[in-house]
């Protein structure tokens, strides 16, 4: 497992669907400077090449601020990028695998039950990203997971746990509440014309 001491509480989740044409490396940069504390980049339409580019451009700016960067699925593309991270689902790399190739580095598994969260952390999972907790347009094919079994999950394990799916201001301090380590969210930061700001006012919900 990594060692390095990870503040999970606003966990950023890229897609330049929500952006409306506005630059995505730039967009990382505004929410890290309101308060992202890391940012997962996840761009499922895009070439091996592209997603390649994409990934060290924000790469020189997550390293600027002192924020983990962290590669959705794409194994190749952490390596070649020397992300801080890697983030994997149910039906990707294997984690037992994952940690072979990435002994060093934070690792994360996308869950939606109990069994699942249990199975990472045994893998040797660093965080567990649980979800959906609402229904969101970012994600449909993923499975709701109620509050209650996310309070039941984050009491279970002892690695971080981050609620995932539709999270925004409106709900956040409800999800807050069962005792997580933090919330990923997409369209809450990136859908906002104010970007930086939209970011800096979920920090402060948070702290709270």
């Amino acid at each position: 497992m990594n060692e390095v001491k990870v503040d999970y509480s606003l966990y950023l989740v890229t897609d330049r669907n929500a952006l409306g044409g506005r630059d995505l490396a730039q967009s990382v940069e505004q929410a890290i400077q309101g308060g992202v504390t890391l940012v997962q980049l996840r761009e499922k339409s895009v070439s091996t090449r592209e997603f390649l580019e994409l990934s060290l451009r924000v790469k020189e700016i997550t390293t600027h601020y002192h924020i983990p960067l962290i590669t959705n699925d794409r194994l190749d593309i952490a390596l070649a990028v020397d992300a801080d991270g890697l983030h994997i689902g149910q039906d990707d790399l294997p984690m037992i695998k994952a940690r072979e190739l990435l002994p060093n580095k934070i690792i994360g598994v996308s869950v939606s039950t109990l069994a699942e969260a249990l199975l990472a952390q045994q893998q040797g999972a660093d965080y567990v990203g649980v979800g959906a907790v609402f229904s969101t347009p970012t994600k449909t094919d993923a499975a709701e997971v109620s509050l209650d079994q996310l309070e039941l999950i984050k009491k279970s394990v002892t690695i971080p746990v981050v609620a995932i799916g539709g999270i925004n201001e409106s709900n956040l301090r409800q999800v807050m509440a069962k005792g997580i380590d933090g919330v990923a969210v997409v369209s809450a930061i990136l859908a906002k014309e104010n970007i930086l700001d939209t970011a800096r006012h979920l920090h402060e919900l948070l702290k709270k």
